[in-house]
């Protein structure tokens, strides 16, 4: 079984964006909302500013996390990658020694095979007649029971039948 380092590399995780910009993303909404809540203080409308603050405290929050989960995620790429270095050389190595293994025993199994085939050609050749034999006495008795069975069929539709009311 040969194991494909292309195939390991289509497994690992997406490239995650880079914290740099998910930070100036976040700076920007973040101003956005703070120029808008600047911009709407001026209304006559009466505002609750620790709601707000709150509000902004918490998506301030969680950009944070979002930020440090993309950087483990960064973090995790990186690990599997050195280990898909590491594995390489490793994979090649234990592919050539399964292949070496198979061809040592190539000429052991061949011999085994030549000593084991007429005993089982004996074996099959007692068993034979004794299968035979077991099927020509369980035949009568499968077809006994078949045809009780199929008369026990037609009764119970012939009851039916009576029992239905007349069309």
């Amino acid at each position: 079984m040969r194991v494909n380092v292309d195939d390991i590399r289509e497994a690992s995780l997406p490239d995650p964006p880079c914290p740099s910009a998910i930070m100036k993303f976040s700076l920007v909404a973040a101003l956005v909302v703070v120029l808008a809540i600047g911009c709407e203080s001026g209304s006559l409308v009466k505002r609750d500013i620790p709601a707000e603050i709150e509000t902004l405290t918490k998506y301030f929050q969680d950009a944070i996390e979002t930020v440090k989960s993309h950087e483990l995620i960064s973090q995790a790429q990186g690990y599997l990658e050195e280990g898909k270095t590491q594995i390489t050389p490793l994979t090649d190595k234990i592919q050539e020694h399964a292949e070496k293994i198979q061809e040592q025993m190539k000429p052991f199994v061949s011999d085994i095979e030549k000593q084991v085939r007429p005993m089982a050609d004996n074996l099959q050749a007692q068993f034979m007649p004794l299968v035979d034999k077991m099927q020509a006495q369980f035949k009568p008795l499968a077809d006994d029971l078949q045809a009780q069975m199929e008369q026990l069929f037609q009764t119970v539709v012939d009851q039916t039948k009576a029992l239905l009311p007349p069309q």
